[in-house]
């Protein structure tokens, strides 16, 4: 019989340093060819939090006048041709320096224009150390034309309006007088397939400017200029939690009382020697950290185990008590309800205000898939969340949308043998919520995007969040951030 605390710690050993700069990359888009190795792609992002911060996409310098110039010799060139030209600098008016090369990759080939690399003198040493170039090809303003080697058909063009590989916008061909805009943000559609009334080869040496104007107020341009300056409390509740994870230790099904004291969950009852915490106590301890400066006081345990909103069915009734598989949901439910009521009131305290429900994309990109083809993304699933494969992007659109937050993470999937005809009568396969984190998207100082998690008393990295957890889903709560973190 499975022990109902076991349903309340993670199922895995955390690893990972409490301090660990959390490079937020999914090991793709630092060249424009998904051919590229894994670790050559890492070596370019590392240093991406290091560039400047970038400015507002109307800001960008133009280039357009660059690719007149080069457009015969370079865009519409035969292939051979085109790929047997040395790279050449151009410096713009604005006195901005643009790299022209080639890159190849499989059957396909691009034509970069590279902006110079925008970060510091030590920033540059490093990439350059790293790549051989100081043009990494996604710098804010990079352009790229796409076509294939054997018959020099144009397939897209790719523009980076931030310094980031994973937040780009791109164009395809479609009709005689049309063309077809994406928008990418970490492998997601915000826009998808959107037709634009430009021929694609007008494109060549229209401004950017002009281009994005032709898609009106369906270009979501907020998601391509944050202000880092709307994240300096979650700068600050990151480092202030950092600077006490010290003091914590992990512990099956524990947590502190209201009263400060080391207690067993599913009991109530005082730990015996040195106190610890769970994934889900820890998940307390994140919002008493943010509660107690306010109110004074911390947080019971007793009614954050008791059922918040509507969640399973007649069927999974008769299970709750052997199998508690709503534990987890039910637990940051009522830690957000709580500290929403507390901080701003009883309104802000209901489900339907801090349970996170909308996305703004409808595809991912599946990388398994024949030249990471994308594929429909079902969105918020009742009594699931969000398929773990979007949470990325979820989190950078959630970050642009609503600075000030972290979120609570209910992480499940169906676990159970599935009932067979000799076991009918058995333990029927049935969705669990087993781990419980805290996710805290941000963008830095210099206007990178990352995201820190925070789990079973530990930071660990996303990627390994993510890819620990291969087909599940996972719940979340919105919880407010205060200047000041005191658990």
């Amino acid at each position: 019989m499975l022990h109902k605390k076991n349903t309340r710690r993670a199922v895995f050993p955390v690893q990972g340093a409490r301090f660990w700069p959390i490079i937020n990359t999914d090991m793709r888009v630092a060249s424009f060819f998904r051919g590229a190795s894994p670790a050559c792609l890492f070596l370019c992002l590392l240093y991406a939090p290091l560039s400047a911060a970038d400015l507002p996409v109307k800001r960008i310098p133009d280039d357009s006048s660059l690719r007149v110039e080069i457009k015969d010799t370079w865009f519409t060139e035969a292939p051979a041709r085109v790929l047997g030209r040395r790279p050449l600098v151009r410096t713009l008016q604005s006195g901005e320096r643009i790299q022209v090369r080639t890159e190849e990759g499989g059957k396909e080939f691009a034509v970069v224009l590279a902006r110079e690399w925008n970060g510091s003198r030590e920033s540059l040493a490093l990439v350059q150390r790293q790549t051989g170039a100081a043009w990494p090809g996604w710098t804010q303003g990079s352009w790229s034309l796409t076509r294939l080697k054997s018959t020099g058909e144009v397939l897209r063009i790719r523009i980076f309006l931030r310094s980031d590989p994973n937040a780009y916008i791109q164009f395809r061909p479609f009709t005689g007088d049309k063309c077809l805009m994406d928008v990418i943000i970490h492998e997601a559609y915000l826009v998808d397939s959107l037709p634009l009334p430009v021929p694609f080869e007008r494109l060549y040496t229209l401004p950017v400017e002009e281009a994005l104007d032709l898609a009106g107020n369906r270009f979501p341009r907020r998601y391509f200029e944050p202000d880092p300056g709307d994240y300096e409390d979650v700068r600050h509740f990151i480092s202030a939690v950092r600077g006490r994870l010290s003091e914590l230790s992990f512990r099956d099904d524990g947590a502190i009382d209201e009263n400060g004291r080391h207690v067993f969950i599913e009991s109530l009852d005082e730990q015996d020697g040195n106190g610890g915490l769970n994934c889900s106590g820890f998940a307390k301890w994140l919002v008493d950290g943010i509660l107690r400066p306010v109110t004074g006081k911390r947080l019971a345990v007793g009614p954050l185990k008791q059922r918040f909103g509507d969640r399973g069915s007649s069927f999974t009734e008769m299970w709750e008590e052997i199998r508690d598989p709503f534990f987890g949901l039910d637990w940051i439910r009522n830690l957000a309800s709580s500290v929403w009521t507390e901080l701003r009131g009883e309104s802000f305290g209901t489900l339907e205000e801090f349970e996170v429900r909308r996305w703004p994309f409808s595809q991912t990109i599946i990388r398994e898939r024949p030249a990471g083809s994308p594929r429909s993304y079902p969105g918020h699933l009742e009594n699931a969340g969000f398929g773990i494969e979007g949470l990325q992007p979820l989190l950078y659109t959630l970050a642009i949308d609503e600075p000030g937050r972290i979120y609570l993470a209910a992480v499940n999937t169906e676990t159970g043998p599935p009932a067979t005809a000799d076991n009918l009568r058995g333990r029927p396969r049935m969705r669990q919520y087993f781990h419980v984190a805290a996710l805290v998207p941000y963008f830095n100082r210099y206007g990178n995007f990352q995201i820190v998690v925070f789990e079973s008393a530990e930071e660990t990295r996303f990627n390994s969040f993510k890819t620990r957890y291969p087909g599940h889903y996972v719940n979340l709560v919105r919880i407010p951030v205060e200047r000041i973190f005191n658990p």
